[in-house]
């Protein structure tokens, strides 16, 4: 990985830490009863069907058929591991797809709850089919179970073939509202973080959080291994990036926009 794609996969995965479960509250027998029908639509809509568990951090749930829609031998995969969904993706596509992963996380945590589940995230990237030649597939992921904090806790993933095989971009992705028919285009955001939700790094969210936790600059300085000067530079980084005067702005302001979680 280059210097730019470890800063992209570093942000994903804070961001897909960034929910606060309690795994107590969470009821896996409501997988189960989705299970069965997820089952029924990968049989009528001849679409490959998945869950990604988001407490987890792995597919929970693939249907029979992903392998032979894109002409695999063996029929259901027998463990859905997310090594095994990432090594079909052609590998000029992973940095793009990551970036807009970000893009699409921090857009669905800026929303309302009531809105969460009215929105998806659709991406068309290239994967290896069984002949090892890479076609464009289509993806539609949306939330599929909220847990008892309001978090996206399963996501359901919808793959099929894409009708469009030649003459457009390796990579596109969109999010989706589909209660109003609003379109935002992934492609269009900047490639560098120019706003506040995309802005900060993830040291410095770190810091937002243990800051919100109540810890000074000291305290933050020996948990992290860094100098207390390093410390006060991000706490300064972190104001003027989120266009406030003073810590307690910070964290309400970032706390709003899924920037640090909400416990």
């Amino acid at each position: 990985m280059n210097p730019e794609t470890q800063e992209i996969y570093a942000e994903y995965q804070q961001l897909m830490r960034q929910q606060a479960f309690d795994e107590t509250s969470l009821d896996y027998s409501t997988l189960d009863d989705h299970k069965r029908f997820l089952t029924r639509l990968a049989e009528v809509d001849n679409s490959a069907v998945s869950v990604f568990d988001m407490y987890q951090q792995k597919h929970v749930f693939a249907s029979w058929n992903f392998t032979t829609m894109l002409g695999y031998e063996e029929e259901g995969i027998h463990e859905p591991t997310n090594e095994y969904f990432d090594s079909k993706i052609h590998p000029d596509d992973m940095e793009k797809m990551m970036r807009n992963g970000v893009y699409a996380l921090r857009y669905l945590y800026s929303l309302p709850v009531v809105e969460r589940k009215q929105h998806k995230f659709v991406c068309e990237f290239r994967v290896r089919n069984g002949e090892g030649r890479y076609i464009r597939v289509i993806e539609q992921q949306q939330a599929l179970v909220l847990d008892s904090r309001d978090n996206i806790w399963l996501s359901l993933s919808v793959l099929d073939i894409s009708p469009t095989q030649d003459g457009v971009p390796d990579v596109t992705g969109r999010v989706v509202n589909f209660k109003t028919g609003n379109v935002t285009v992934l492609e269009s955001m900047p490639q560098k973080a120019t706003d506040p939700i995309q802005s900060l790094t993830p040291r410095q969210a770190q810091i937002l959080e243990l800051v919100k936790e109540g810890l000074l600059s000291k305290e933050i300085s020996d948990r992290l291994s860094i100098s207390v000067h390093t410390v006060n530079t991000h706490r300064q980084r972190i104001l003027e990036k989120l266009s406030v005067d003073n810590s307690i702005e910070a964290i309400r302001y970032a706390a709003g926009l899924g920037l640090v979680p909400v416990k």
